[in-house]
């Protein structure tokens, strides 16, 4: 009799423990809140303004009595919705040159796409909570004890949002001295943030479920497909 293959969800090899209330939730007790960012484009500025922002950018670093994360993620473009509507403009047109300038600026579109990877560029600043201060983690006693009780994701979330709700205030005012505008991100867009983030080619035709109570069935993408090993007989029977 073949034994049972147990279940197992991908959940279990994630770090993310929930999302809530606009913090991620970390399995090891911390948590992270983010910030999204947009961008200048630095070469355009004066010389004057160029050693305005990197000071002010220095000051913001000098500030800082916390650790910090910059990502800046690259993610190919998906144009599909704004080809349709190019197709409905053009169905739409009131005369037949208006109609034909449009098929062909989507015909230069969809040719520059095609030929060149069109890239779009965001910026996030993550600011973590840590449940253990490193004061703390150096003491003789953490450094001996192996298994640490993890706090409930409960008692996390209020401390979390207790210690970020001040540091979340200062960078929002500091990079504003920089000229960069910053807006944090609520509980939906960090779900999809971090869906589209695994799963990068299923996310460009189905999004992620935005409840919070439906995204508890696995997620992410396998790299790998599971093979049947051989010689093992299939029941039939459909998967619990």
């Amino acid at each position: 009799m073949a034994a049972k293959t147990p279940n197992a969800s991908t959940q279990q090899h994630l770090d993310i423990e929930d999302i809530r209330d606009d913090l991620v939730i970390l399995k090891n007790g911390n948590a992270v809140a983010i910030l999204q960012t947009t961008a200048v484009n630095f070469d355009l500025l004066s010389e004057r303004e160029q050693d305005a922002m990197i000071f002010a950018y220095a000051a913001l670093l000098n500030s800082l009595t916390y650790p910090i994360q910059i990502v800046v993620r690259s993610k190919r473009m998906d144009i599909s919705s704004y080809l349709k509507l190019l197709a409905g403009a053009q169905n739409q047109a009131v005369n037949e040159s208006l109609a034909n300038m449009i098929g062909l600026y989507t015909k230069f579109i969809h040719d520059l796409v095609s030929k060149n990877q069109v890239l779009d560029k965001r910026f996030y600043v993550v600011i973590p909570y840590a449940n253990t201060s490193l004061s703390q983690a150096l003491t003789l006693p953490s450094l001996v004890k192996k298994d640490k009780p993890v706090p409930d994701k409960w008692h996390t979330l209020e401390k979390a949002k207790v210690n970020l709700g001040p540091k979340i205030d200062h960078l929002t005012k500091q990079i504003a001295r920089i000229g960069v505008k910053t807006r944090l991100l609520r509980t939906e867009e960090l779900v999809e943030f971090f869906y589209d983030l695994y799963n990068p080619e299923v996310s460009r035709e189905q999004k992620a479920a935005l409840n919070t109570t439906e995204y508890t069935t696995p997620i992410v993408e396998p790299a790998l497909q599971p093979t049947q090993a051989e010689g093992s007989e299939s029941t039939g029977e459909a998967p619990q």
